[in-house]
């Protein structure tokens, strides 16, 4: 097989090949990820082909945030029941699938369906719990800046080919921008199908950073039990603050970026004159910036105490959100926004995934950073659906702006709650 005769030639050479699954991980995020923020690109073109409500297409792309967030729990537990290369092969197909049919709908129910459903679905199987299952699975060393390394495919994949999507529509349609997407897509599943393993034990390999070639677990319950994991999971946590603090921050996360500035961002830089691919390609540095930001803030995750990385990370971008929702758009002023906001994209997510695991365990780590994920996809449709309705009713998107920016600053001072792990049985609580 390509994956043990690959793992044999590194491991000669002193590598480990779990930087290969990482880099096959971090190129499918990037792919999902690209389908993902192609919705951005699509609502302005719908709004004219077909004549469809800005509302009503916003409903559609925040059925699709809900679903991606409220998979990931039982993504995470697809995973463990019947593996990741499986799971992630078959959510890309789903995505696939998903993206051709909707060249043929004339309806916002066949929106919503494929939109809404099918995409939601598939790409909330290849979410950030992909790259938390991955990094706790393969990475006992440098784990807090691979989750960096893979957030960051993630965000800025949304982000970064954007600007492509957007010249594509221009100057081709909607449709030809979503057949790159179904193209990048179809790579990604290639590479999963050759290289994706599920544990390191498969190719006769221990955790890198650890010694001894660890025995996966027995996946010997049935599937009704697999389905219930997550709600047992979410039972056993529920009564713990420190679970309720992650979930409420990365709600806010999720409301402040994906839902806000990555679904209207065009249509917010259109009220003031600027073209989409201008505002498509200012999106794009901000998702440069943030592919440092979340990088760094995953080495920094690893050194510092995560609950302060926290406060300053929501505090900073709340702060940036305000200001620009006072500021004129002129070029100067966006091109400060996005360095930024920028930097401090998701440089949320390596700290959350560390404390999810410092409180609760390696075990129930993926399971429970799936519901605080679910979080943040609630608050993602939240702002899709808010910054629309709000745009339809008062013609602005100032007050979403303004909305966002002092729900970070909440966030911010929630975190200074938290006590550091270890300092009572947070886990034993769990």
């Amino acid at each position: 097989m390509v994956s043990a005769s690959l793992a044999r030639w590194m491991a000669r050479r002193n590598l480990h090949y779990g930087w290969v699954v990482a880099a096959t991980t971090f190129l499918t995020m990037l792919a999902t990820a690209g389908a993902m923020g192609s919705a951005g690109v699509m609502i302005q073109p719908l709004h004219e082909e077909f004549g469809w409500d800005i509302a009503d297409i916003s409903s559609a792309m925040a059925v699709r945030l809900v679903l991606f967030g409220l998979l990931g729990p039982f993504a995470a537990a697809f995973m463990n029941h019947f593996g990741i290369r499986q799971v992630v092969a078959s959510a890309l197909a789903l995505i696939m699938g998903g993206i051709v049919a909707s060249f043929f709908m004339a309806e916002v129910w066949q929106l919503l369906l494929l939109w809404g459903v099918v995409i939601g679905v598939g790409t909330g199987m290849t979410a950030l719990v992909l790259g938390a299952t991955v990094a706790t699975r393969w990475f006992s060393k440098r784990r807090g800046l691979v989750v960096g390394l893979m957030t960051a495919s993630n965000a800025t994949g949304q982000l970064v080919f954007l600007p492509l999507l957007a010249a594509l529509t221009e100057a081709y349609g909607w449709r030809a921008a979503l057949t790159l997407s179904v193209a990048v897509i179809a790579a990604a599943m290639l590479l999963v199908l050759l290289l994706m393993r599920d544990h390191p034990a498969d190719v006769g390999l221990p955790a890198y950073g650890e010694t001894a070639v660890a025995v996966p677990p027995r996946q010997d319950h049935s599937l009704g039990a697999t389905l219930l994991a997550p709600l047992v999971t979410l039972r056993s946590v529920s009564g713990n603050p420190v679970f309720w603090v992650l979930f409420g921050t990365f709600f806010v996360c999720g409301l402040s970026t994906n839902g806000l500035i990555q679904t209207h961002w065009i249509s917010i830089c259109g009220d003031f004159g600027m073209a989409a691919v201008t505002a498509a390609g200012t999106l794009a540095v901000i998702g440069i910036f943030d592919f440092i930001g979340t990088v760094f803030a995953g080495w920094l995750s690893d050194r510092y105490d995560n609950r302060f990385l926290l406060f300053w990370f929501y505090g900073l971008r709340g702060l940036s959100l305000l200001y620009l929702s006072v500021s004129g758009f002129s070029m100067l002023e966006l091109s400060v926004f996005a360095v930024f906001y920028g930097l401090d994209w998701v440089a949320t997510v390596p700290p959350t995934v560390k404390l999810a695991a410092e409180n609760f365990g390696r075990e129930k780590a993926g399971l429970v950073f799936g519901w605080v994920f679910a979080g943040h996809q609630l608050g993602a449709a939240t702002a899709a659906f808010g910054a629309g309705t709000l745009k339809s009713d008062y013609d602005t998107y100032m007050p979403a702006l303004q909305i966002a920016g002092l729900m970070c600053v909440l966030a911010a001072l929630s975190v200074l709650l938290l006590r550091r792990p270890g300092s009572r049985p947070v886990a034993a609580a769990a």
